[in-house]
C-alpha cells in the first residue's frame, strides 16, 4: 500500500504516488515518459512517442458523446529538483519519499513536483476509468517545461484534432488562467583570469530567504540571495581588502534562489576580523529591508583554512561584480491593462563558478513581445561593456487573452453552478505552454486550472488535498458537459 492510499481520489492519488516513485526532473524525462506509454499500451490507447519524450495519448469519445469537440488534457512530464542542504536523495536515480500533514502531501527535504505531477496524475486516472462520459481525448504530456519550455517548442501535433485545451498547470483553486506571459532564458559568461595568492581563506554564506517561483512569486519582492550576497561583497570591498574565490548560488534560472556562497581570501586574520564587522553591519541593514519579506535572513563570514588559492584578477572581479549589481533584476514594469499583473521581469536564478568562466543564468519575461525584446537587448549592451558574452535560449511565445472563448464561458458557468460562486479569470506573469500550443494550433481555445499548491519550486512545496478532489470533480462535470 501506498503512502497516499487512503486519499481520495483513490485513481489520481495511484498515479501522482507512482510518477512520484520515477525521477523526472527537467533533463531526465525518459523513465516517466515510458511509463506514460506503458500505461497507454496496458489500456489499449493510441500513444505517440517523440524523441524529445513528449507523450501523446488519445482515447476516443464516450458512446453518445461522438459529436462532441474533441478536448486536449496537458500538462508537463518535468519537475523542478531542491533539496534541503542535508538531504540525502539523488534526484537521477531516487524517487521521493511523500508525508501527509494536515490536508497536504509533501516531500521529505524535496519539492513534491505537484508542478506538475498532479496534471499527468489527473489525466491518467481520466484515461484510466471507463465509466467516466468524456468526448475524445488528447493528454499532451511534454518534456522540459521548467527549462525553457523545450518539448513543447519541438512538439508534432500533428495527430491532434481539438482546437480546444485544458492545460492543468496552475496552482490556486477558483481561478481561471486565460493568458500568460512570454518568455526566454539568457546565459552570461565571464572569461575569468586568475592568479594564486596566499592568505586566509573564509566562507560567506546568504541564506534563510524564502526563495520562490520568479514568474507567479516575482510580486512579492522577496530577497534574491545571488543579489544579496553581490550587496555584501560591494560592501566588503568598500572597508576591507579581500579577493574572491569563487561565487555560487541558486540551481534554476526560474526559482529565486534562497541561498547564495562565495569564498574570499584575506590576507591574514585581522582583515577577516575587519570584514566580519563589516558583514555584521550589512546583515543589520538588510534585515531591515528584508523585515516583511524574508525575516529569516542570514549573513555569516566564516573562518576556512589558511593556505594558497586562485583568486580572480582584480579586473576580473570588477567586471562579476558589475554584472551582478548593475544588471535589472526584478519587476520592471507593471501591466497598465490589468491591475496586479506584473508584465515584464527578470530573474537572476542561477551564478556559479566554473574552471574558466562565472556563469550568470536568467529567466526573462514579458506579456509584451517587445518590451521582452528590448530588455534582452539592454542586458546585451551592459554585458558586452564587461566583456562577456550572452546566449539566448528557450524563447517562447504570450498567450495572448480571447476575447472570444466558448471554453471559457463553459468554465466559469459550471464552475458557479457546481460550487455557488464565480471563479476569478486572470491572466499571470509565469509562463505556460498555452502560448507554444497556441502558435501550433490555429484558433486554439484555451484554460489553464488546477488545485491549490504553495512553495512550488521550493523545499516546502505543498499539495492541497481536498483541493486535489474538489478540482477532480470539476473536471468530470466538464467533461460530462
Amino acid at each position: 500500500m501506498g503512502i497516499l492510499s487512503a486519499l481520495k481520489p483513490a485513481g489520481v492519488w495511484k498515479y501522482f504516488e507512482e510518477i512520484c516513485g520515477i525521477p523526472h526532473g527537467s533533463g531526465n524525462e525518459k523513465a516517466v515518459s515510458d511509463y506514460c506509454v506503458a500505461f497507454a499500451k496496458k489500456h489499449g490507447l493510441e500513444v505517440w512517442q517523440d524523441e524529445a519524450w513528449n507523450v501523446v495519448i488519445v482515447k476516443e469519445a464516450s458512446a453518445g458523446y461522438e459529436d462532441r469537440e474533441p478536448l486536449i488534457l496537458q500538462g508537463h512530464l518535468d519537475m523542478v529538483c531542491e533539496k534541503k542542504p542535508d538531504c540525502t536523495i539523488d534526484f537521477t536515480k531516487d524517487g521521493l519519499r511523500l508525508g501527509i500533514e494536515g490536508d497536504y502531501v509533501y516531500a521529505e527535504g524535496t519539492t513534491l513536483g505537484g508542478d506538475d505531477g498532479i496534471a499527468v496524475a489527473y489525466a491518467l486516472a481520466i484515461l484510466a476509468d471507463d465509466s467516466i462520459v468524456h468526448p475524445r481525448l488528447e493528454a499532451v504530456f511534454t518534456t522540459g517545461e521548467e527549462v525553457g519550455m523545450d518539448g513543447a517548442t519541438v512538439l508534432d501535433v500533428s495527430m491532434l484534432k481539438s482546437h480546444t485545451v485544458l492545460n492543468l498547470d496552475s496552482e490556486e483553486e477558483g481561478i481561471l488562467l486565460v493568458g500568460c506571459a512570454g518568455g526566454c532564458s539568457a546565459k552570461i559568461s565571464l572569461p575569468l583570469k586568475k592568479e594564486t595568492k596566499s592568505g586566509i581563506q573564509a566562507a560567506l554564506l546568504v541564506d534563510g530567504l524564502k526563495g520562490g517561483h520568479s514568474g507567479a512569486e516575482i510580486d512579492k519582492g522577496r530577497a534574491n540571495a545571488s543579489r544579496v550576497l553581490a550587496a555584501v561583497l560591494a560592501d566588503l570591498r568598500a572597508d576591507a581588502a579581500y579577493s574572491l574565490v569563487s561565487i555560487d548560488g541558486g540551481q534554476k534560472d526560474n526559482a529565486i534562489p534562497r541561498a547564495c556562497r562565495a569564498a574570499l581570501l584575506f590576507s591574514d586574520d585581522e582583515m577577516l576580523k575587519k570584514a566580519q564587522a563589516v558583514c555584521r553591519g550589512s546583515l543589520e541593514r538588510l534585515q531591515k529591508e528584508c523585515r516583511i519579506s524574508d525575516p529569516e535572513l542570514s549573513i555569516r563570514l566564516q573562518r576556512q583554512e589558511e593556505g594558497e588559492a586562485k583568486v580572480f584578477t582584480e579586473e576580473t572581479f570588477s567586471h562579476a561584480l558589475a554584472l551582478l549589481t548593475v544588471l535589472p533584476n526584478g519587476i520592471i514594469c507593471m501591466s497598465p491593462d490589468m491591475e496586479g499583473l506584473v508584465q515584464t521581469s527578470l530573474n537572476l536564478g542561477v551564478v556559479k563558478t566554473e574552471a574558466d568562466r562565472l556563469l550568470l543564468r536568467y529567466s526573462i519575461r514579458s506579456s509584451v513581445g517587445a518590451e521582452k525584446e528590448a530588455l534582452v537587448e539592454q542586458i546585451r549592451q551592459a554585458v558586452r561593456l564587461e566583456g562577456a558574452l550572452m546566449e539566448i535560449n528557450g524563447d517562447y511565445p504570450a498567450w495572448e487573452y480571447r476575447k472570444e472563448s466558448p471554453l471559457r464561458d463553459d468554465c466559469v458557468r459550471i464552475y458557479k453552478e457546481l460550487f455557488g460562486k464565480e471563479p476569478k479569470v486572470e491572466a499571470i506573469h509565469a509562463g505556460l505552454e498555452c502560448g507554444i500550443l497556441a502558435s501550433k494550433i490555429p484558433d486554439l481555445d484555451c484554460v489553464s486550472m488546477g488545485p491549490d499548491m504553495s512553495g512550488i519550486h521550493t523545499t516546502e512545496e505543498r499539495l492541497c488535498i481536498s483541493s486535489v478532489e474538489r478540482m477532480w470533480n470539476y473536471l468530470l462535470e466538464l467533461l460530462k458537459r
